[in-house]
């Protein structure tokens, strides 16, 4: 209190001239119809801007959420346009009934939304860090998408973070894909250079396809679904040994710029795995085994 009056008493010359000026201000715009309405203006104006100040910075920080979402509905879309494509292609006399299966299909799959922390494409075995892990539900080996088409595999996972082999990786990625609406299969090998560039191997050559025909998961695995989008084809060579074809792909996801991905978790997954232990289990314990 001591300290305060003291303020006052050395300053109070120019605290008497503040409290005037404002007086006095208040009575101009107060009786003068002509200043009060430029007040108002000029007052308007300024709370217009510093609204428009909050607005922006409000739209900064929802841009995370609004990045979430679109990945998240991308993916969705993706993934219902190709089971329409494939409901239209195979049509029957009841495609309410196969709609509903596909539908149902789509319901086994989870999707946890996460964002990239650290990526790298200038290696020969690259890797992705996203900012989920196992609290969020994310476990190895689960399948990595964004809203464009195929990122790669979860590979480490702690409390909150996971780490993740892209498709640009040399030595340990290898997917599952096929040529959408053909049938046939291969997988998915990149072998360093052009991040976005990607071959498919062992198409069989009996194969019927061609330049722009695109590639997408084949679900032959429990990581992906099928019909997650891997890219298109831009040549076709023979293989080494010429008995299959080699497709060059552009790839589908721009890794240069990849923000926000999904992590694709299979709730049957658990059952299918227990399934195919039982079936090894047996297999060893039966004679000659």
């Amino acid at each position: 209190m001591k300290n305060l009056l003291a303020f006052i008493a050395k300053y109070y010359h120019w605290l008497m001239l503040l409290l005037l000026e404002v007086a006095s201000g208040v009575l101009l715009f107060q009786n003068n119809s002509y200043q009060g309405s430029v007040w108002f203006s000029s007052a308007n104006a300024v709370a217009g801007k510093v609204y428009e100040w909050d607005a922006a910075v409000r739209s900064f920080f929802s841009l995370t959420r609004v990045n979430e979402e679109l990945t998240l509905r991308n993916f969705y879309l993706e993934r219902q346009l190709t089971q329409l494509r494939r409901l239209y292609g195979n049509l029957t006399q009841d495609t309410t009934s196969a709609e509903r299966e596909q539908l149902a299909f789509l319901q086994q799959y989870k999707l946890v939304p996460a964002k990239v922390v650290s990526n790298t494409l200038d290696k020969a075995d690259n890797l992705i860090t996203i900012d989920k892990g196992r609290v969020d539900g994310v476990e190895k080996d689960m399948g990595v998408a964004c809203g464009s088409g195929i990122v790669g595999t979860v590979y480490q996972v702690s409390d909150h973070y996971a780490v993740v082999i892209p498709v640009l990786n040399v030595t340990s990625s290898r997917i599952s894909c096929a040529i959408r609406g053909r049938g046939y299969f291969g997988y998915l090998q990149w072998y360093g250079g052009d991040a976005a560039v990607a071959y498919v191997e062992d198409i069989p050559r009996h194969a019927r396809f061609k330049r722009g025909d695109w590639v997408e998961t084949s679900g032959y695995s429990a990581i992906f679904p099928p019909g997650v989008l891997v890219g298109q084809i831009e040549k076709i060579y023979n293989s080494a040994d010429g008995l299959s074809y080699r497709l060059k792909l552009r790839l589908a996801t721009d890794f240069g710029c990849l923000r926000d991905v999904v992590v694709i978790s299979d709730r049957n997954i658990g059952e299918r795995l227990r399934l195919l232990e039982q079936v090894k289990d047996s297999i060893t314990m039966a004679p000659g085994g």
